[in-house]
This record gives structure tokens, sequence and C-alpha cells, in this order.
């Protein structure tokens, strides 16, 4: 081994999350994609109407200026100085804002559950879910089999939901699961 190749470390690639000023989510990852960079933006139906006064469905993002990038942190540091308008999504760390990383196995469950376009999921902001009130599950069986959640009461909703967590982004409650799916994990 030389020396050169000694000094070169393989970075991981890793999921951050961004925000992305003014609704430009879908342009930013348009061009993500032509850089074969993996990005995910939860998306659903919603009905609109068009300007000769029709109902119309139309895919568009869940929450706006929300993408969620897969990549090295040097290539985000290079790209975001291309796009001024896409900047790290922060959270406080021993006084300093640090950039959210969703780990694999989370952002693998969040895709899971969200990418069906489902209109019976309910989408919420972190401080809407009570985490201390919840128990750690596991669904067994069926679309979602090996998905892990919190099993907690919804706001408005009449029984328990699981739900999926990135934290300090973005909870995303699935449907009424019969408990016969679920198995509670240990504390």
């Amino acid at each position: 081994m030389t020396k050169d190749t000694e000094n070169i470390s393989v970075e991981a690639l890793q999921w951050f999350a961004m925000r992305v000023t003014y609704k430009r989510e879908l342009s930013v990852k348009a061009q993500l994609d032509a850089l074969s960079i993996e990005t995910y933006i939860p998306m659903h139906y919603r009905l609109k109407t068009s300007r000769v006064g029709k109902r119309i469905r139309v895919l568009e993002p869940v929450v706006h200026n929300l993408i969620f990038v897969h990549t090295t942190k040097s290539f985000i540091q290079d790209f975001k100085t291309q796009v001024p308008h896409l900047q790290y999504m922060t959270c406080r760390e021993d006084g300093k804002n640090v950039p959210i990383i969703v780990p694999d196995g989370q952002m693998r469950d969040f895709i899971a559950v969200t990418n069906n376009y489902d209109e019976s999921l309910v989408y919420l902001k972190p401080e809407e879910v009570n985490v201390s009130k919840g128990a750690r599950v596991r669904i067994h069986g069926g679309a979602f089999d090996g998905i892990e959640g919190l099993f907690v009461k919804i706001e408005g909703k009449r029984s328990k939901r699981v739900v999926v967590q990135i934290q300090n982004v973005i909870s995303v409650a699935m449907a009424t699961i019969s408990s016969d799916f679920i198995e509670v994990l240990d504390p």
C-alpha cells in the first residue's frame, strides 16, 4: 500500500434531511437524479380544482420544501454551493447546529410506509407524537412486514396506530393494524 492510498478514505453514504426554499424540491430532485444520486420526497394524492372547474387528482409532496438525499457529506457540501436554496435540516447538539442524518433502517421503513401514496396515512410534525407514551413494535405480515415504529394514540383518531418517525423531521401514522400483526419489542 502506497502512502497516497493510505490517506484516501471512503466516505459512507448517508441520508441527509434537507430543506429547499420556494417549493423547488422537485427541481432539486431532478438535478440529483440526473447525477444518479438517490433522493426521496414523500408524496400523496390531493384533489385540486382545475382552471375549468373540474376536480382532478394530483400527486404532490406531502411537505413542501423537504427532500431526503442519500449521498456523502463531501458531495452534498459541493452540491449545496451550486444550489444555494438547498440547506441542511439541523438539530441542536452540544450547543451546535448539526445536520440531521437519518439512519438507513429508519429511512427504509419510512420509504416503505410512505411510498404507496395510501390516503389513510396521517403525516405528523415531530412535536405531535408523544414518544414517551408509545411502545416500540414490529409488524409481521402484510405489506408492512418487518416495519418498526411506535404504537401510539394519535389525537383525533379512535384507535392506536403504528407511527414511523424520523426524529426532528416528520412522522407518519399508518392505518389501523390488527394487533395480531404487531409484536411489542423490548424497551
